[in-house]
């Protein structure tokens, strides 16, 4: 269960070769074999580490994805009615699947919309986030159906069993271990915030969905490039009596053809057509991705590696990334290009000079984008749910989702007394605070150990939370933190694995650390399940609700 060391997993470079530039790599030849080189930059003697994982590393994700399908579809249309933000985003996916574009509703009509009576009026509807998330949840409606909740809620309770599945996958590659994978997976699957988001179809799980699926193209094409790199070295080491040329190691090889870069940038493009908040996991991710390479380069003795990395694998980076992701971006507004009658169009009619000569349609686009951006900024109005960016570390306020009287569901309670059903955003508040926590053990690992993987941890967080620090005015919601928080359950499983300790430490040890990790396994589990009522609308009384009312601000 241990983290493995550093060293094993290429996180400290070696220093580049010495000597002048004109002088050979003065290591033994045997440090340029193809196994020791690719032991070397990628941990694996054979550069393919997931094999050496064994047939565990398929059938415990698949099986922690059968646990977080089962929790998040188990009576995924109760309530039956419109929840919260569901009133726009559900509305807007009928409006896809019958039209290819948001229409207007009427007011007051979600109890009808409920019953399949309800249609749009013929005005088109100014919604301020890309579509992709909306034609998600049409798709779902289209499977399922339109007037029950299992409809609405099918493709976040889908897209949120998958973020479980890549979450464990990303585990796996992070720590070389199936057993703290599974630690991963099991805490995604059971966290409060993550099952309430999958059983409401509102965006930030589709957000959270394609932020991990994401990262693990990041991971895969990190793997993939190290093992080139060290055959690249390889072969011109065995062309050459052994050892590299001096010219060769100068800069190192060109890498060529970097398929999962291009399937990054689809990722990336989706990403962002769900919320543009993902173009901070944009940024990040890409520039994360450069280090690595620049990183693998001073790892495998290369002298200029930084101007390397940054000529030879950056600029390529760029050019199969951004341009795929942007394509990939205005590809999911086709509904929008191919309905005239859509919100927007016309609106750059009387334009001159140099944006005339763009199509019409761009223009339009353009300045739908503009207000959208203009409102997205602007967005201060008090809302009972609202919390500060600050207090999302300690999940100071969760969403009251639902809080209704349990009669009004034609749910019976004990006689004399008085029955709720309320559903709650709280994430599992154990784990949500040694996330926390945690994740000052991570900077520790980076800033102290220089361990890539802690980088990796942190870049997620970085880009998921430090951008709304800069927005304290600006509406928000706890919800917010879904794009980063399978990071900081990835944090908790790193601190795990230093607890549980290495392979090598003595038997007393492991012990101690290992009943320390299943300990508090088991209470993560155990706070899962005295929380379920109030995640899944379940049944309750007050006084029960009060009782798991941990903090003033959750009530």
């Amino acid at each position: 269960m241990t983290v493995p060391t550093v060293s094993a997993l290429a996180g400290r470079p070696s220093a580049p070769a010495p000597g002048a530039n004109d002088a050979r790599p003065t290591e033994p030849a045997a440090a340029y074999t193809r196994a020791a080189l690719l032991t070397r930059l990628t941990g694996s003697v054979t550069g393919r580490w997931f094999a050496t994982l064994g047939p565990a590393s398929i059938w415990v994700p698949l099986l922690l994805t059968l646990l977080a399908g089962l929790l998040r579809f188990w009576n995924l249309d109760h309530p039956d009615k419109l929840l919260f933000d569901e009133t726009y985003y559900v509305k807007d996916g009928w409006s896809m699947l019958h039209y290819g574009y948001e229409r207007e509703w009427p007011k007051e009509i979600d109890a009808t919309f409920a019953d399949g009576l309800a249609t749009p009026s013929a005005g088109p509807e100014y919604v301020v986030h890309p579509p992709l998330g909306k034609w998600l949840i049409a798709w779902g409606m289209a499977i399922f159906g339109t007037d029950h909740g299992l409809g609405w809620r099918a493709a976040s309770a889908a897209f949120g069993t998958l973020t479980v599945l890549v979450t464990t996958l990303v585990a796996q590659r992070l720590f070389r271990s199936v057993a703290l994978a599974a630690l991963a997976g099991l805490f995604m699957a059971v966290d409060g915030q993550q099952v309430v988001l999958s059983r409401v179809s509102i965006l930030d799980i589709f957000l959270g969905f394609f932020v991990m699926l994401s990262f693990y193209l990041v991971l895969v094409d990190r793997d993939s490039g190290r093992r080139r790199l060290a055959e690249a070295i390889a072969a011109n080491a065995e062309a050459n009596g052994g050892v590299p040329s001096a010219a060769f190691m100068e800069r190192g090889p060109r890498l060529g053809w970097r398929p999962w870069r291009l399937v990054l940038g689809v990722s990336l493009g989706a990403l962002c057509s769900i919320k543009w908040s993902g173009l901070a996991f944009v940024a990040i991710f890409c520039l994360l991705m450069v280090w690595w390479d620049c990183q693998a380069r001073r790892s495998a003795g290369i002298r200029r590696w930084l101007s390397a990395g940054i000529l030879r694998d950056g600029i390529p980076a760029f050019f199969y990334t951004i341009p795929t992701a942007l394509v990939t971006y205005v590809s999911t507004w086709t509904g929008w290009f191919l309905h005239s009658s859509a919100y927007g169009h016309g609106a750059t009619k009387d334009v001159t000079g140099f944006f005339a000569l763009i199509p019409e349609p761009l223009r339009d686009l353009w300045r739908y984008h503009s207000t959208a951006y203009t409102f997205h900024n602007g967005l201060t109005s008090p809302h009972p749910a609202a919390s500060n960016p600050w207090t999302w570390l300690f999940a100071g306020r969760p969403v009251l989702i639902q809080y209704d009287t349990a009669e009004k569901h034609g749910v019976p309670c004990a006689p004399g007394g008085d029955c709720i059903q309320v559903m709650t955003d709280l994430p599992n508040p154990l784990l949500w605070w040694a996330g926390t926590a945690a994740l000052l053990v991570v900077l520790w690992a980076f800033l102290g150990r220089r361990d890539w993987r802690a980088l990796g941890i942190l870049s997620g967080v970085l880009a998921g939370y430090i951008p709304w620090l800069f927005f304290p005015l600006r509406t928000g919601f706890i919800f917010y933190t879904t794009g980063y928080q399978p990071f900081t359950v990835l944090a908790v499983v790193y601190a795990l694995g230093l607890i549980a300790g290495r392979l090598s430490d003595p038997p007393r040890r492991r012990r101690t650390g290992v009943i320390i990790v299943l300990a508090f396994s088991a209470l993560v589990v155990l706070v899962s399940w005295w929380f379920w009522p109030v995640w899944t609308g379940g049944t309750i009384t007050p006084f029960e609700y009060r009782l798991r009312l941990w903090l003033p601000s959750w009530g």
